[in-house]
């Protein structure tokens, strides 16, 4: 480990916090109601404003947020966004100081993260690859599943902040290994989420109460995180996103990019992503993956 931290406090610990969207204004907001002071940046500052009036500072750069603090964090849309966020000419890692360390929790490539790490370590620093799972919803209640990569050490070190935002933090392997985990997340997620969307799709065309079908299958075997949060968003008509369906593409894209490059094939994936595309090109691309019941019913035998 190059880091100089032996541990992270409110007293002692400065954060940084670049990407303010659904998932990152909580996160980070998390962080400062636990007592520390945050350096943020994102690309519109009307976003940060919920953390700015919670007394967190602004910075105009992903470089100078780094300049200005111990432990860098960095939850965005896409790996160009990812990319730009640590290397571009006001990237952070052109401002990492030896011994400070920065955590990608975008989901993103695993080529990336290793990258990253590598970047960071020439200067004497960290860089952890941490992306997420349990949406809007755990992003809120601080109850997300974080997958991490990196060196052990440093994920020992930053681990009591992880705990401010998750419950569930699993150190994976070295970089690159929380990214491939989170595929392994989203590829159950690709399959769980076309099931909750065509049993409800089954269900209004076969006259059944759709709610009460819910009763009924939320309590068996089929039960699980998509069905129990997400469809009761769709009996509401709320397609609000707690995760975008033009990023869950992305994600899909990365799973089956990497699964190409392993030698494996995985064909329910491949399904799955031709039906969000789908979705997308009929407008819900901005909606949640539960927009995905929309781009099903439409669909004509």
């Amino acid at each position: 480990m190059t880091t100089d931290m032996t541990t992270v406090t409110p007293e002692a610990t400065r954060i940084g916090w670049i990407g303010t969207g659904v998932m990152g204004v909580s996160m980070c907001g998390h962080l400062l109601d636990a007592g520390y002071k945050a350096v943020v940046f994102t690309r519109t500052k009307a976003k940060a404003l919920p953390l700015l009036e919670k007394g967190a500072s602004w910075a105009d750069s992903p470089r100078a947020v780094a300049e200005a603090t111990d432990v860098v964090f960095t939850i965005v849309g896409f790996p160009p966004d990812v990319r730009e966020v640590y290397f571009g000419e006001q990237g952070l890692l052109a401002g990492l100081k030896s011994g400070r360390a920065c955590v990608d929790m975008t989901t993103t490539s695993p080529s990336l993260a290793v990258e990253i790490a590598e970047a960071a370590r020439q200067r004497g620093a960290n860089a952890l690859d941490a992306p997420v799972s349990g949406g809007d919803v755990g992003a809120r209640s601080a109850k997300l599943s974080i997958m991490v990569g990196g060196d052990d050490a440093a994920f020992q070190t930053i681990l009591p902040l992880f705990k401010l935002m998750g419950v569930n933090i699993v150190h994976q392997g070295p970089a690159g290994a929380g990214q491939h985990a989170k595929m392994c997340n989203q590829i159950v997620i690709a399959g769980t989420m076309i099931g909750v969307c065509e049993s409800l799709v089954y269900a209004a065309a076969a006259g059944l109460e759709p709610s009460k079908v819910l009763e009924s299958v939320t309590k068996g075997a089929a039960n699980c995180w998509s069905l129990e949060n997400l469809a009761p968003r769709i009996l509401k008509g709320d397609y609000a996103p707690g995760f975008m369906i033009d990023h869950f593409i992305k994600d899909m894209g990365i799973a089956l990019e990497e699964s190409r490059r392993m030698g494996i094939h995985l064909p329910g994936l491949d399904l799955v992503e031709r039906l969000y595309k789908k979705a997308s090109e009929l407008g819900h691309g901005r909606d949640g993956t539960q927009a995905l019941y929309q781009a099903l019913k439409a669909m004509k035998p």
